[in-house]
């Protein structure tokens, strides 16, 4: 229901787009066939199990696999799987070359920057005894609290959670020494606008040194800064996603920060037998991960810079020369995630008889496949469009293919069925409604509340333990309705179609990122008395 592209259109269109498409031609291409096809160990590897690889113009997301590891960790990856060693033995030397090359006073490898959070998270409750370890989750008669500021909060804080521990929130100055108690663990701070500001590390970090807390910096998309920008503020300790900007495995993170509480997170995670177990990170990664911060260190970042604005030019000046087009190049204002210049193109959809929206959707579907940073622009609404290129992640070659799509979309677009006509509702749906979600693996029971104005919808979605508004619309028989339920710091989104039959609707629903599920909602009944039923 959102006007913005990548909030309607992202993870749940690439899941369709490309595993349920994949899915299809999988099991389409088995039929009659006993054995299935070898797998291809070359260039077409992923194709050989129908699985349609895409050009990331996009940035570094988990979802479309981060960054490409660099050639040197390719190396590194596939000679470190050639021998055996002692994994506590290969872990401090690693920390101390980590150490070495970042400025920090240790660092270790984890199986992402998730992983870190948690292994740190565990340190500072059980630190180094096995009994407090064994212990974990159970937090009786342990630190159990661990302060986060307001800004904070976001759907990767669940990897602090896991560990059972209540989150303790401070929105302003006033509540920050209050918050600390004997129960205190650590505190957790995301990187990004707001820890610079009031409630930023450095205050922070001022506050629960004087009470010998430890302060943790979530920073996975940002840049490797040496010396280490948030240690100089006062961080305990600070975690990267390897498999992002820095190009190291993507499923590898790293941790730099205070010795004694990085070994104690070392020792809280496999191989050893405590609660991290089951964040195994493996030789391959560790190595190819020292590879990584290795070349971070080597890289020649202007380079880099001055080639991906190359690559921008190139898809903009060959985008231009289709008339009503315009280009912009834009550099970052501030932060330190994702950096990256960004080219937007712009122009009007019902001059070129396509909208952002469109294009954006035909580049994923059609090939080669090209994930795109952003667009805008969509039928019966704003048809001034845009799409967006990072070239973050891009390879060499790639702004040649992307330039090429582009210009053949935007010149000679294919063409596309207008919106369906709004019909006067077919009947009002305004009232209580339950609401029956079968998720294919369990179900729940969640109640709508629905007001009509006409074709416009408006309530409230309350589901087990959640609830938020929605909007949405009918036209004819046919329903719909978005809602999002904040929880944690992000939001669990649920995107309602159906026909109304009666006391009945009757459709699917997007869950997003969680796949999809069906629904029949019916319309609540009162019983005598006042009750419901």
């Amino acid at each position: 229901m959102s006007n913005s592209l990548w909030s309607d259109f992202d993870r749940r269109d690439l899941f369709r787009a490309g595993g349920l498409l994949a899915l299809a031609q999988t099991l389409g291409s088995s039929i009659g066939r006993a054995v299935a096809a070898p797998l291809e160990l070359g260039n077409r590897l992923y194709q050989s199990i129908g699985v349609r690889p895409v050009i990331n113009a996009r940035g570094t997301f988990t979802i479309i696999t981060g960054s490409q590891t660099l050639p040197e960790v390719k190396k590194a990856m596939d000679e470190a799987s050639r021998h055996f060693v002692h994994m506590d033995e290969l872990m401090d030397g690693v920390g101390q070359r980590l150490a070495d090359l970042t400025q920090a006073p240790w660092g270790i490898v984890t199986a992402g920057c998730c992983a870190a959070i948690t292994h740190f998270t565990a340190a500072c409750i059980a630190g180094f005894n096995p009994e407090r370890m064994q212990q974990l989750p159970d937090l009786t008669g342990l630190k159990d609290e661990v302060i986060i500021p307001s800004y904070s909060r976001n759907v990767y804080d669940h990897a602090v959670r896991m560990v059972g521990v209540k989150i303790v929130e401070v929105k302003e100055r006033a509540q920050l020494e209050a918050a600390f108690s004997e129960r205190t663990a650590m505190v957790y701070i995301l990187g990004g606008p707001g820890d610079e500001g009031p409630l930023g590390t450095q205050a922070i970090a001022e506050v629960a040194k004087q009470r010998n807390v430890p302060v943790f910096v979530d920073a996975a998309a940002e840049i490797l800064t040496i010396p280490n920008v948030h240690l100089q503020r006062g961080a305990t300790a600070v975690a990267y996603s390897g498999g992002k900007c820095i190009r190291g495995p993507q499923a590898a993170g790293l941790l730099l920060g205070d010795k004694a509480l990085l070994q104690a997170a070392w020792i809280n995670s496999a191989p050893h037998h405590a609660f991290g177990r089951s964040l195994k990170v493996g030789k391959e990664e560790i190595m190819g991960m020292l590879a990584a911060a290795e070349m971070w260190v080597k890289r020649d970042h202007k380079a880099e810079w001055a080639m991906w604005e190359s690559w921008l030019d190139h898809i903009g000046n060959s985008a231009k020369k289709v008339d009503g087009v315009t280009t912009k190049i834009s550099q970052p204002n501030f932060g330190l995630s994702n950096r990256s210049p960004r080219l937007t193109l712009s122009w009007d959809g019902a001059r070129l008889g396509i909208t952002g929206a469109e294009a954006s959707r035909t580049l994923l579907d059609t090939e080669p496949r090209i994930v795109v940073a952003g667009a805008s622009g969509w039928r019966a609404g704003n048809m001034a469009s845009t799409l967006s290129i990072v070239p973050y992640q891009m390879q060499p070659g790639d702004e040649k293919v992307v330039a090429e799509r582009i210009y053949a979309l935007l010149s000679k677009p294919p063409k596309f069925d207008p919106p369906a006509e709004t019909q006067p509702p077919a009947a009002s749906v305004a009232g209580q409604w339950d609401v029956h979600i079968d998720f294919g693996r369990g179900a729940a029971t969640h109640s709508i509340a629905l007001e009509q104005d006409g074709a416009k919808l408006v309530g409230t979605h309350r589901g087990e333990f959640y609830s938020g508004d929605l909007t949405g619309s009918i036209s004819g028989a046919s329903v719909k309705f978005a809602s999002a339920m904040r929880v944690h710091g992000t939001r669990l989104t649920y995107d309602f179609t159906g026909k109304l039959e009666s006391d009945k609707i009757n459709g699917s629903v997007d869950l997003g990122e969680y796949g999809a599920a069906t629904f029949v909602a019916q319309r609540h009944q009162y019983r005598t008395g006042g009750r419901r039923g």
